[in-house]
């Protein structure tokens, strides 16, 4: 009798011992799939968190601010406020009908609805150029010369671009970060987007949080859409029907065609 109740205790210990380890290890795989995740998604964001943002200063507060002039070919739609300095207001060549928020000229002349705030403006455009001088100023880049410039077809991840030609975008791209990741791109030559080509956000990215440091030309093919903040030493050209989730902040002039453009949030 007590040979077997010993066999009976013996049993029920193999018994426990042999699905205990299965259990644990079920557990501990769980656990290391669940921390690789985190780490590999706070290497992808980390680079973002690390850069700061770009102050804008009163330039932030415009949709649309250029130093020699804004044209559009009626009619577009513009959600957020202008403005040129030091070129006159007769510069803005923009219906009162087209603009959603407030147009600022530095003297009496433009369309009929300007406010004049020639001080204010001058603040705006200082804070423009310090932008663009620290945006295009940073260093260390985690991506050159991605794609040899030609980016079309790619998602990409927060950081620091550096680009030492000109950037086409023949294709749509993705942007994929956090809410609070921070996107630099800086361009020496060219920004070209083809017609109909898209850039969406992935991930809660915002495109207040993207800036495009572009040195020469930036040009928006019809129908395409654009997002993020553009820092122009030269022109920034949108072609017809092209539309906009950003800012247009112009060394030299803004020219528009039936576009839509809005202020990000």
């Amino acid at each position: 009798m007590a040979a077997m109740l010993l066999f009976v205790l013996i049993g029920i210990g193999s018994c426990t011992n042999d699905q205990d380890p299965t259990l644990t290890n079920d557990a501990s795989a769980q656990k290391d799939s669940y921390v690789l995740g985190k780490e590999i998604s706070f290497e992808q964001s980390s680079k973002g968190n690390e850069l700061k943002t770009v102050n804008l200063g009163v330039a932030g507060d415009f949709v649309i601010l250029s130093k020699t002039g804004i044209t559009s070919v009626y009619k577009s739609s513009i959600l957020g406020d202008i403005g040129t300095s030091p070129i006159t207001g007769a510069a803005m060549v923009v219906e009162c009908t087209e603009v959603t928020g407030s147009v600022f000229s530095v003297d009496a002349a433009g369309p009929a609805c300007k406010t004049t705030s020639a001080t204010m403006l001058t603040s705006a455009i200082g804070d423009m150029q310090t932008a663009y001088t620290d945006a295009a100023g940073r260093s260390n880049p985690d991506y050159l010369n991605l794609g040899a410039g030609t980016i079309g077809g790619k998602t990409l991840l927060p950081g620091l671009y550096k680009f030492t030609s000109s950037v086409n975008i023949p294709t749509d791209i993705t942007i994929s970060g956090s809410p609070t990741d921070i996107f630099i791109f800086q361009v020496a030559g060219t920004l070209k987007m083809s017609s109909s080509v898209r850039v969406t956000l992935e991930g809660g990215a915002q495109a207040k949080n993207i800036f495009w440091v572009v040195s020469d030309a930036v040009t928006f093919g019809t129908t395409s859409h654009f997002e993020g903040n553009i820092l122009g030493q030269t022109g920034i050209n949108m072609q017809t029907g092209a539309t906009m989730n950003g800012r247009m902040l112009a060394q030299t002039a803004v020219t528009l065609q039936m576009n839509t453009v809005n202020k990000p949030e």
